[in-house]
């Protein structure tokens, strides 16, 4: 699994487990389809964005700085408040925002938003992709359903190389 997503990796600034899940951040904007409407022209970019405390540093700047999936260029935002975030497409909640995850997904409910943070009760709370960390190894936990709901239709490969889980399952 971390050969599909992972790839090829920059120098090392963060700890490794963040330069790893900037990567992953990354690869998922290429399994992942977004509705047309997500985007506000065929060129617009794709922004990969951080709610909270930013753990990546520049290492998330740098990893997608000149890409472009399907004709979108990669772009990194950062919000401190969920109420900031605007056009975002991919949304690593961070764990400073762990006592807001409830308001925070009911606040971005029915918008095409890939959120993902640490944990499996991300997961089962309605967030779409959690981050575990099982014997120094980064897992993955995808909510099929929560990404129905906005939206998002995630590749095959992806779903295999995962966890499947429901809200409160």
């Amino acid at each position: 699994m971390l050969a599909l997503l992972a790839g090829g990796q920059a120098t090392a600034k963060p700890s490794l487990e963040y330069q790893l899940k900037a990567v992953f951040l990354y690869r998922f904007s290429q399994f992942v389809e977004w509705p047309q409407q997500a985007f506000a022209s065929a060129q617009a970019p794709l922004s990969v964005c951080v709610l909270g405390d930013d753990p990546f540093g520049d290492y998330l700047d740098e990893t997608v700085q000149g890409e472009v999936v399907k004709g979108h260029p990669l772009q990194v935002q950062r919000y401190r408040h969920v109420d900031e975030v605007g056009a975002c497409h991919i949304l690593f909640v961070s764990d400073s925002e762990q006592a807001n995850l409830k308001g925070i997904l009911e606040s971005l409910h029915g918008r095409n938003i890939l959120t993902v943070s640490n944990g499996d009760s991300f997961v089962r709370g309605g967030g779409i992709i959690g981050f575990m960390l099982e014997d120094r190894r980064i897992r993955l936990w995808i909510n099929p359903e929560a990404a129905r709901s906005a939206g998002l239709r995630i590749s095959s490969k992806l779903l295999r190389a995962s966890e499947l889980a429901t809200p409160g399952g």
